[in-house]
């Protein structure tokens, strides 16, 4: 008799029991009440002869695609429905979704392996390491995974065996969290390993369904991601990289980007994921280690010459408040990383405009403070001259002692300075907060060394460069202002091309501290998008130096 029927009958038993029950006397009902015991007790002894039954029989699934079979079916039979009722009524039951989720929840089970995984030759008759093993210390770890899809693990050789030496932060094992690092891979299906990375690499990546590892765990603790975000200073591509442990674990990201670092273990390979897209963490090149590679590329501004930071002319010769060494120093200033923090929409302090001489700065600065008087201002420059006839104090220029003026600028009160024809001309750094005091944003049109002055968080500035455009435009756009009268003075193909130059010679140096460039190719467009620019900032949330916020 089979076990169905055995517990069918059992049941049966119990069913027809229950309704002769009321006939019998109350004598009667105790002997039933002792017997109900001894059927119960029977019935337990059939259900555990039925368990060992199946226990002896292997069950296994005749296949893992059978909702793949049901839809070809489907596709075979649907045009006899309007022939067949039973048709018809087969497709009903095909279609249904619960079955078909049945038929699912089927193919999932059967695709896995429920086998205990094959004995090690290694650990049952061998010594890992030359030591006995303890009992414990093996663990046998069951994943599910597509082929081509990355497990988010990189691996070193550590005496001889194959040791996982990060876990990417949002891969499929930091999800599932039965790796660690150090934990020492023996076997993959029953198979050992070897001690080649790349191989292992490759072979779990071209597995897919049940994946059965053998480990030596390390019992470490999993380190919480860290809530560091940085803005990056390069381009980078991980496939472009030859130091990179694994090219595909690598995150590729470019100049502007703000990243996510989510751990920062290894001296030279961080984990890191985009905040904007989101996704799993990759691997990205630390500071340190990106730091020692740009140290030993020679950047092509370093040839002798004027430094692109300085302004000469014979109007007006400007000593800026740096030193020479100083501006020396930003030379071969190495920018890799910026920590940086988001903040709510708010108004800058300042509008700072950097850009070579003739680009355009003045015009895009007097514009916005003509049309918007009350949310936009600039310093008034102090000067040691005597103020002539026709000039009032506070207007074109704040009039001051010269014995004043070097005091003040001996005791660091100048943003910048400079001597034309014997008198100081300069600007105040608290006349940049007395603007910025009555609710407008100060605009100032500076050397790019002032940069290092005003990027805190006293003055909180915007920076936008502003560039230059090609040789041919800014050549017609001057032909067009002289003949349109606005200007008497002509400039020669030299002095446009000097413009050139020095307006890409200031990118390349001072490109970190530029929030936004503008290449003014047409004046009303670059206006137009600098005021789109000022007022994203007003309702669209803002990432700022972390030194602004702690």
């Amino acid at each position: 008799m089979s076990s169905s029927s055995v517990l069918f009958n059992k049941h049966s038993r119990k069913f027809l029991w229950a309704r002769k029950l009321p006939e019998c006397g109350s004598a009667s009902v105790r002997y039933t009440h002792e017997d109900q015991g001894l059927l119960s007790f029977s019935l337990l002894l059939d259900f555990g002869h039925a368990h060992e039954r199946l226990e002896d029989s292997k069950l296994e699934a005749v296949s893992d695609n059978n909702l793949e079979l049901v839809n070809e079916i489907l596709e075979d039979i649907s045009p006899l429905i309007n022939v067949d009722e039973n048709v018809a009524e087969l497709v009903s039951i095909l279609k249904e979704p619960h079955f078909q989720s049945l038929l699912e929840a089927h193919d999932i089970v059967a695709s896995k392996c429920y086998d205990s995984p094959p004995s090690s030759p290694e650990i049952n008759h061998s010594s890992v390491n030359n030591q006995l093993l303890p009992v414990d210390a093996i663990r046998i770890l069951g994943i599910h995974k597509k082929a081509g899809e990355p497990l988010g693990v990189t691996f070193r050789v550590e005496n001889n065996d194959l040791v996982i030496a990060r876990i990417l932060h949002g891969g499929m094992i930091d999800r599932q969290g039965l790796l660690h690092v150090g934990d020492v891979i023996k076997e993959v299906n029953g198979h050992e390993v070897g001690n080649n990375p790349k191989e292992l690499q490759e072979l779990l990546r071209s597995i897919s369904g049940s994946v059965t590892l053998k480990i030596l765990p390390s019992y470490r603790d999993a380190v919480a991601p860290q809530q560091v975000f940085v803005k990056c200073h390069f381009d980078y591509d991980p496939y472009n990289d030859n130091l990179i442990p694994c090219k595909e674990a690598g995150l590729k990201f470019s100049k502007g980007e703000i990243l996510q670092i989510v751990n920062r273990e290894d001296p030279n390979w961080w984990q890191a994921n985009h905040v904007k897209e989101g996704g799993s963490a990759g691997l990205i090149p630390s500071q340190f280690l990106e730091e020692k590679r740009k140290a030993f590329v020679r950047r092509d501004w370093d040839s002798p010459g004027p430094f692109c930071g300085t302004i000469s002319s014979k109007k007006k010769k400007k000593m800026m408040y740096l030193t020479t060494r100083n501006a020396e120093f930003d030379r071969h200033e190495i920018q890799i990383y910026e920590e940086v923090a988001k903040m709510p929409p708010f108004q800058r302090k300042t509008l700072v405009l950097i850009g070579a001489q003739g680009v355009g700065r003045r015009s895009l600065k007097n514009r916005f403070i003509v049309l918007n008087p009350t949310r936009f201002g600039t310093t008034v420059p102090f000067t040691s001259r005597k103020p002539r006839e026709d000039e009032k104090d506070g207007q074109a220029y704040k009039f001051v002692s010269r014995a004043e003026m070097e005091a003040d600028i001996k005791a660091g009160r100048y943003l910048e300075h400079g001597e034309y024809e014997g008198n100081l001309y300069g600007t105040r750094i608290d006349s940049i907060l007395e603007v910025a005091q009555t609710g407008r944003t100060c605009i100032l049109d500076v050397n790019p060394q002032a940069l290092k002055v005003l990027r805190t968080s006293e003055f909180m500035p915007y920076v936008v460069f502003i560039a230059a455009p090609e040789l041919e435009t800014l050549r017609a756009m001057h032909k067009a202002v002289v003949d349109a009268g606005i200007t008497t003075k002509l400039l020669t193909d030299t002095n446009l091309k000097k413009t050139v130059d020095e307006s890409a010679r200031i990118q390349r140096a001072y490109n970190h501290y530029f929030d936004l460039v503008i290449i003014n190719d047409n004046l009303d467009k670059a206006f137009e998008k600098l005021q789109a620019a000022i007022e994203r900032l007003r309702v669209e949330p803002q990432w700022v130096p972390i030194s602004w916020v702690y």
